[in-house]
């Protein structure tokens, strides 16, 4: 069962995912990002390959011919065919289509009202279906 993890209070979801990508990378994961659209799926695109400069995340969109090599796939479309399952990071508002396939799940939630009231609904609809949740508020110090 598709255990989920979420962070709440983040500042800023593109930083914040490409840190826990690099975390997902360095355990040797491959990692699926679900963008809730074209402008935050460019953003997260342009910030993995600037965000640090020791670590190599290679990505590319989950349309993309060579998807099923590479560790990172990016997508905004819950029916895009997805080659891997094991971490799922959901920056979006809506529950990620087949979710259930991934071993473990990551709701990140910004500081916007909307964006946390959406998480809450999401957080219900997990519960109710009986999976494992944790809840990590993220430090802002």
């Amino acid at each position: 069962m598709t255990r989920v993890d979420f962070h709440s209070k983040v500042p800023d979801k593109i930083l914040y995912a490409c840190r826990l990508v690099r975390k997902a990378r360095a355990a040797d994961m491959k990692i699926v990002v679900h963008l809730e659209d074209a402008q935050q799926q460019q953003a997260l695109d342009e910030a993995l390959w600037t965000f640090s400069e020791q670590d190599f995340l290679p990505h590319v969109s989950a349309t993309d011919t060579l998807a099923a090599q590479t560790p990172i796939l990016l997508t905004q479309d819950a029916s895009d065919p997805l080659p891997h399952h094991q971490v799922l990071i959901n920056l979006s508002r809506r529950t990620p289509e087949h979710f259930a396939r991934f071993e473990r799940l990551f709701e990140i939630l910004s500081t916007d009202e909307q964006d946390l009231a959406a998480g809450r609904d999401r957080y219900k609809q997990y519960q109710q279906r009986g999976y494992p949740l944790t809840h990590f508020v993220a430090d802002t110090t």
